[in-house]
């Protein structure tokens, strides 16, 4: 079937994007059960990898330049990120992929507002919800239950500039992949593995302060570090003055670039978009 025509959209006033950013706040706080549910997973997870931490650092006390303090602390905003970042998939890209599938995008489109903008806008109200209920319950609940190394002045000054950030290196990349179903019809293959990079690249699995050196530096360089390593790495202090802002200048580089991207792939689809599902 011939492309769709798309017009081209007027710079919408930022109310309207504070708008749709509220508006999915509160889409999000309707899911109560949901919401408590994930907060007692997080903490059982949290309180079973504490333990694990705990011994790991009991058997060599200063890994990867971090005391058992910092180890354990590293746990509890790993889940606190969880799904502040969407680790694993999630968002409001996959929604846009959904309509993607279906052809409603073609209705986006049309629309006088910047798809990206739109997306952009909804998937910081969703990790707003989830940064002050996921994000801090469990923190709570670990501080309840272990020692853990809390921020001060500039430290919370860095973690706070580095919250947005990862939301939009980690929104940019899921929308990307959410992007690929204009050409492949499915976004299944690139968001599973898009998954498996977030988890194993932002250090959740391990974190990326215990590789060797070389394999360190380049898993640090990579834009999932944005999601979990940098952040924590600012939380604990491990990174001050100026090495601080070399990691906030790199998150926002690649925020930036893979933003750029989303971009770039928009236009080209708009100019061959095919309306799946007739």
């Amino acid at each position: 079937m011939p492309a769709v025509p798309v017009p081209q959209s007027a710079a919408p006033h930022p109310s309207l994007y504070a708008a749709v950013a509220a508006r999915s706040f509160r889409r999000y706080a309707t899911y109560v059960a949901a919401t408590l549910a994930g907060i007692f997973t997080n903490s059982v997870f949290g309180v079973i990898t504490s333990f694990v931490y705990v011994a790991v650092w009991r058997a060599n006390p200063t890994a990867g330049g971090y005391d058992v303090t910092d180890a354990v602390t590293y746990v509890w905003i790993g889940q606190a990120m969880l799904m502040t970042v969407c680790m694993f998939g999630g968002g409001s890209p996959d929604a846009l992929a959904s309509r993607i599938r279906s052809g409603d995008v073609a209705v986006d489109l049309y629309r006088p507002v910047s798809l990206l903008g739109w997306y952009l806008a909804a998937d910081l109200g969703r990790a707003a919800y989830h940064l002050l209920t996921r994000g801090a319950a469990p923190l709570l609940v670990g501080g309840l239950l272990f020692d853990l190394r809390w921020p001060l002045g500039w430290e919370l000054l860095w973690f706070g500039l580095s919250l947005p950030l990862a939301v939009a290196v980690s929104f940019a990349l899921r929308m990307l992949a959410a992007l690929s179903a204009f050409w492949l019809l499915d976004d299944t293959g690139p968001r599973s593995l898009l998954n498996f990079l977030a988890v194993f690249g932002s250090g959740l699995t391990v974190p990326l302060v215990l590789f060797p050196d070389g394999v360190r530096e380049v898993l640090t360089a990579l834009p999932f570090a944005a999601y979990l390593q940098l952040p924590a790495d600012l939380w604990l202090g491990q990174r001050t003055g100026v090495d601080a802002l070399a990691a906030l200048g790199l998150a926002a580089g690649w925020a930036v670039v893979l933003l750029t991207a989303c971009a770039w792939v928009l236009r080209a689809a708009e100019r061959r978009v095919v309306v799946q599902g007739g």
